[in-house]
């Protein structure tokens, strides 16, 4: 593990429309000690070669290709490859603003705290910004979690050194592994901290699998009752609060 390394997964599958940019936000950033593993999760297009291009100019990129399995198999590829004291997922489609990670180690260090958050913007296919800014809450603890997921992907930071790393549940493919992520980590850490500055943009696709809540209704529970063990009675209260909040998060 390299102190004060920042290890930057992200999972590709036919990102070729968005993926350079996804790479330029990283490139901008204000604090420069960082890698950049990017797993092509068998694409059919041409990403795999804008991020080589890429790779060859700046090797603190890197590009691993693997078969088709999701994004949580990409994801782990991806993190036992990760040499850094800091774990953060990047979608191949969602960006930082330039000040992201100094912001969020700083914030880190404030709250002195393993895993923070942050607010983000939406945007659509064509970068343009939609519904309104998701702010988050300043403080979750696991129940909060339970009722919703308030660590967007793209904005989570994780410091490995006390706990070490953590994988992602690869029998949920590309549907809540990142979730069940979030969930494994903060049993751990206990508390996690949302800075409410804007700090991201998270692009919503609308023809994403995890877009659709009616195909996540079924994995969602099966986090709550198998993964987590909660119970029926509470597995179902915890379902209708995700969906009340989720209903929130995503109105215009």
């Amino acid at each position: 593990m390299e102190r004060g390394l920042v290890s930057i997964i992200t999972p590709m599958y036919n990102a070729e429309k968005y993926v350079g940019a996804t790479i330029e936000s990283v490139i901008k950033q204000t604090y420069p000690n960082w890698e950049m593993i990017i797993v092509d999760d068998g694409s059919k297009d041409g990403g795999a070669d804008i991020v080589s291009g890429y790779a060859s100019k700046d090797p603190r990129i890197k590009l691993v290709h693997q078969k088709n399995g999701g994004s949580a198999a990409a994801r782990n590829n991806g993190i036992r490859r990760a040499a850094g004291q800091y774990i953060a997922l990047l979608d191949a489609d969602d960006l930082w603003f330039p000040n992201f990670l100094e912001a969020q180690l700083n914030f880190m260090e404030k709250t002195n705290s393993l895993l923070v958050y942050s607010s983000h913007t939406r945007i659509d296919e064509n970068s343009k910004e939609i519904l309104e800014p998701f702010i988050v809450p300043k403080i979750v603890d696991y129940h909060d979690l339970l009722k919703s997921c308030a660590i967007s992907c793209l904005t989570g930071l994780y410091n490995i050194e006390p706990y070490g790393k953590v994988y992602l549940r690869e029998a949920f493919k590309s549907l809540r592994d990142d979730y069940i992520y979030w969930l494994e980590i903060i049993k751990k850490v206990k508390v996690a901290y949302g800075n409410t500055e804007v700090l991201a943009q998270y692009r919503v696709l609308q023809n994403s699998v995890s877009r659709n809540k009616t195909n996540v209704i079924k994995p969602q529970f099966m986090v709550y009752y198998k993964v987590e063990q909660l119970g029926l009675l509470k597995s179902v209260y915890y379902l209708s609060q995700w969906a009340i909040f989720g209903y929130r998060k995503y109105r215009k």
